[in-house]
């Protein structure tokens, strides 16, 4: 086999499993290890483009809601479609929660943890375990490789205490 062959063989593999890699690992829920933080740099991925309009948001709570934990959260969208994460279709994403938290950099890819929720299969609604107290909520739409559209849709912050 030639060298050449062999590699666009290995990047092709590589590039297979990276996103293999970001489909499984942006389902919905917090890893075990809720300190750990992931992120991709984005250097090597371009940002979509964000449709003009999109936006984002949280229609459940309201803000200054008094609640229970686990708390009911539901997104919104308008003016883009939801896909999973993977999939790189144009005006499109998937939501990212920021619980007590904002985007640190919109030029990476949205971390995983305790404090960034990733929705990778579309959902569109989740159940948030929180303690007791104050916190904010706040969504940003990540596209295919999880990094937020040029520019960022985000969502306003919602501010709700957990009884």
């Amino acid at each position: 086999m030639s060298n050449k062959r062999s590699a666009r063989l290995l990047v092709a593999g590589a590039t297979l499993l990276a996103t293999a890699v970001l489909v499984v690992g942006c389902g919905g829920e917090p890893p075990a290890d809720k300190g750990a933080t992931k992120a991709a740099p984005a250097a090597a991925m371009p940002r979509s483009p964000a449709p003009p309009g999109a936006t984002v948001f949280i229609f459940s709570p309201e803000n200054g809601a008094i609640v229970t934990s686990p708390v009911a959260v539901k997104f919104g969208v308008s003016g883009v479609s939801i896909a999973p994460a993977g999939q790189l279709q144009a005006n499109s994403g998937h939501h990212h929660l920021l619980i007590d938290t904002a985007l640190a950099d919109a030029n990476q890819a949205v971390p995983k943890n305790a404090q960034h929720v990733h929705y990778g299969k579309g959902q569109t609604e989740a159940m948030v375990e929180l303690e007791p107290g104050q916190h904010t909520l706040q969504l940003v739409l990540g596209d295919g490789n999880h990094v937020p559209h040029e520019p960022p849709i985000v969502s306003q912050i919602v501010t709700i205490t957990v009884e």
